[in-house]
C-alpha cells in the first residue's frame, strides 16, 4: 500500500513519530511533510486537508495519515474533497474499528492534545491495530452487510455532495492552493501520478489560470 504522510505547523515535530511508527510494515511511505517546525512552506491543517484530498482523488497513495493539534480541523479539511473517508482516531480501539467498520482512506490523528508520556508508542500502537484487521470487513460479523451497504451510500453521498475535484482546485483561493503547490514532494508526485483530467493537472504544475487568484 502506498501510504502518504503529511504534517501542519502545530504538529509538525510529530512527523518523524509517524514515520518511525509506520516503518518496516512493507508500505510504500511517501512523507511529504512538513518534516519540522521550521520547514517552509508552513502549512496550516486547511492546507493539509487541501493535500489530502488531492493525494487520494488523484490516486497518488490508497491512505493518508495526517492531523493536528487536536486531530478535529484536518478531519474537518479533507472531508471537503469528494470520497476521502476520513476518521479522527486517537487510540488503538479507534483504529480497529475504523479500520474495518468504515473501511477508512485518511486517518486523523491528534498530535498535540493528549499526546504526552509515551504517544509515539500510542501512535505504534494505533499502526498495529488499523493494520490487523481487513479493511471494510464489518464488525461484529453479523452487521458486514449493513456497514458495506452504508459505505457505499456514504461514497454516493460524498460524489453527489462534492463539485469535481479539478473545479474545487480552479476556485481554491491563491493563499490555499499555492503553499501546497510549494510543499516539497508534491510536484514530484504529480509528475509521477497519471492524471487524466488536463485542466486538473496544469492547476497542480502552477501552470493553469484559475478562478480565484
Amino acid at each position: 500500500m502506498r501510504i502518504a504522510i503529511v504534517s501542519e505547523s502545530s504538529s509538525a515535530d510529530k512527523n518523524s513519530a509517524i514515520a518511525s511508527a509506520l516503518d518496516g510494515r512493507g508500505h510504500t511511505i511517501i512523507n511529504i511533510g512538513m518534516h519540522g517546525p521550521e520547514a517552509l512552506p508552513a502549512l496550516n491543517y486547511v492546507h493539509a486537508g487541501i493535500i489530502a484530498g488531492v493525494v487520494l482523488g488523484f490516486g497518488m497513495a490508497e491512505l493518508v495519515v495526517g492531523g493536528c493539534g487536536t486531530g478535529q480541523g484536518f478531519a474537518q479539511a479533507a472531508m471537503q474533497f469528494p470520497h476521502v473517508n476520513c476518521g479522527q482516531v486517537a487510540c488503538p480501539l479507534d483504529a480497529w474499528l475504523f479500520s474495518q467498520v468504515n473501511g477508512g482512506n485518511c486517518i486523523s490523528l491528534r498530535l498535540n492534545q493528549g499526546y504526552g508520556w509515551a504517544g509515539d508508542v500510542n501512535l505504534r500502537m494505533i499502526f498495529d491495530a488499523f493494520f490487523s484487521v481487513e479493511r471494510g470487513a464489518g464488525y461484529p460479523a453479523h452487521r458486514r452487510e449493513a456497514q458495506k451497504a452504508g459505505r457505499e451510500m456514504l461514497a454516493r453521498l460524498s460524489g453527489a455532495a462534492h463539485h469535481p475535484i479539478a473545479e474545487i482546485l480552479a476556485d481554491l483561493p491563491e493563499e490555499l492552493l499555492r503553499p501546497v503547490l510549494e510543499t516539497p514532494g508534491m510536484a514530484s508526485l504529480v509528475d509521477a501520478c497519471t492524471i487524466k483530467d488536463g485542466a486538473a493537472r496544469e492547476i497542480l504544475r502552477g501552470r493553469a489560470p484559475r478562478v480565484r487568484q
